[in-house]
């Protein structure tokens, strides 16, 4: 079921004007994607909302635009040259070509909807009496399942850690995993493969440099931290973001734009006082959490993940899951990233990036949080939250986007009731009165109930009905787009009645960020 809801949402986002496939006329290009006119614009409604959340809302938090180039050098300081690198294997079968790691995790999360698919039976047939901790510390049935994840996990992660790829494939092999297209077992050696694009730069080619398309955005934020700092005359605790592209050459890609070659990030690192980073680990997983259940799509659908596996940079790190239709995938990375990063450029560039701090009266390289969210990721998320397929009364049906006012992409349409009658110019005045402060649509083709369908589709949450009441008194319907209610008002009320709730304040008052 959730796989249809998926393939309907992905044909919904194309005929809708939410994203096309990139190139389509010549065929289209692998893993890529263009956003059409209603996504850029939701895609820009959720950048926003992530950054006055950050810059906005946070005195010691600024914000930067960094080169996709950077100096080639930076790419070796950071790491990404030597291990970028992702575990992949091939079926011979199907030539297909998968990540070791996540065809284990597919594994193991099959034997989790075993289990939950046990509790959900055993709670339905025991009602308000169930006690779900004692039935899975109990049951036989859940104790088998929950003891060969346990047993694939600690298998896992210890190979992971041990960069130990002949154990990676060997759990394929005892798991019996197949290959979803052939069916068969029948894997290659798994192999490293280095996520970097290069490219080169230069005007002739015996003189170019070898350069990289950046794979993450935070390098930028790392070699300006200093200039920063100083022309910003920031004191330690204090943060930096970003919002930018990055690039990588995925093994696997699909599942439409959850992976991509080309993708945005949006990032924040955060820098903070060596031994305290724990601390603020804490603190900003607590905040970006919060971020997530503010769009009000169900803290259910929401977990930390925390990792199997450390980044070598890191010391801390967990994930933010947000149950897809094809299962719960991470939107969002938070890391403690030590002092790894400005410590290895100093050695790299020569160049010294500590802080003094006046309260110690002492230099110390500064340790890092990291908050990173896929904007793509981000987009699908709301996406696949928002869609909603709804029966009417009278056996009619309609879809609609569920989406945040704020996020809308159009957040009010004004619809004249005919083509005539002055109908139409009285719904262009208006626009032209209300388009400074909200995006706004004009629709006159067909009836009034498909235009109502339209604007359920793509989520705007207000209609206006221009009638022939509306040139004697001055009034308009408008109608809600959640509950379908209709109710007569005047227009000069109609900025008052809407401008609030569809403002991005509405979801930013509820963020608390006193836990920072």
């Amino acid at each position: 079921m959730s796989e249809d809801i998926f393939k309907k949402i992905v044909s919904h986002s194309k005929e809708y004007g939410f994203v096309f496939p990139s190139s389509e006329i010549y065929d289209g290009l692998g893993a890529v994607y263009d956003y059409g006119q209603m996504g850029v614009e939701l895609k820009n409604n959720i950048k926003k909302y992530w950054w006055d959340s950050m810059v906005l809302l946070h005195e010691n938090v600024v914000g930067i635009d960094s080169a996709i180039f950077m100096h080639p050098t930076i790419w070796k300081a950071s790491g990404h040259v030597d291990a970028f690198n992702d575990p992949l294997i091939d079926n011979k079968d199907s030539k297909k070509r998968y990540r070791a790691d996540v065809l284990i995790e597919d594994y193991m999360a099959k034997i989790d909807d075993k289990v939950n698919k046990e509790v959900e039976k055993a709670a339905k047939r025991f009602g308000e009496t169930f006690d779900e901790a004692m039935f899975r510390q109990t049951n036989p049935r859940v104790l088998e399942n929950q003891q060969k994840r346990d047993e694939v996990h600690s298998r896992f992660a210890k190979a992971l850690n041990d960069n130990n790829l002949e154990e990676l494939r060997q759990i394929i092999l005892d798991c019996e995993i197949v290959c979803p297209i052939s069916g068969t077992r029948n894997w290659t050696e798994v192999r490293q493969f280095n996520l970097m694009f290069a490219t080169e730069m230069g005007s002739t080619a015996d003189g170019a440099t070898k350069v990289y398309l950046r794979p993450e955005t935070a390098q930028g934020i790392f070699v300006n931290y200093l200039n920063v700092q100083k022309t910003g005359r920031m004191k330690i605790p204090f943060g930096i973001a970003q919002i930018g592209k990055a690039f990588r050459n995925e093994i696997v890609a699909r599942q439409f734009i959850f992976r991509m070659r080309e993708f945005e990030q949006m990032e924040m690192q955060f820098f903070v006082r060596p031994g305290e980073e724990l601390d603020w680990f804490a603190k900003w997983k607590a905040v970006r959490m919060q971020w997530h259940k503010s769009l009000g799509f169900g803290d259910a659908k929401y977990r930390f993940h925390d990792h199997d596996k450390l980044a070598h940079y890191a010391n801390a790190a967990t994930d933010i899951e947000y149950e897809m239709p094809f299962g719960f995938k991470e939107v969002e990375g938070i890391h403690s990233r030590t002092d790894f990063d400005l410590s290895s450029h100093e050695k790299f560039s020569g160049k010294k990036l500590q802080y003094f701090d006046p309260e110690l009266n002492k230099s110390y390289t500064p340790y890092v949080i990291e908050t990173s969210i896929g904007v793509d990721r981000m987009f699908l998320s709301t996406l696949s939250a928002a869609y909603c397929e709804e029966g009417l009364e009278g056996g009619d049906s309609r879809v609609v986007l569920r989406l945040p006012a704020a996020l809308a992409p159009i957040k009010l349409a004004v619809l004249p009731l005919l083509k005539k009658d002055g109908l139409p110019e009285k719904a262009r005045e208006i626009i032209d009165s209300l388009k400074f402060d909200f995006k706004c649509q004009y629709d006159e083709k067909d009836s009034i109930g498909k235009r109502y369908r339209r604007q359920d589709a793509i989520g705007t949450p207000y209609c206006v009905t221009v009638d022939h009441q509306t040139l004697e008194d001055g009034t308009v319907t408008i109608r809600h787009r959640d509950s379908m209610l209709q109710e007569r008002i005047s227009i000069d009320k109609l900025l008052g009645e809407i401008s609030e709730k569809v403002s991005m304040k509405a979801l930013l008052k509820n963020i608390d960020n006193t836990k920072l």
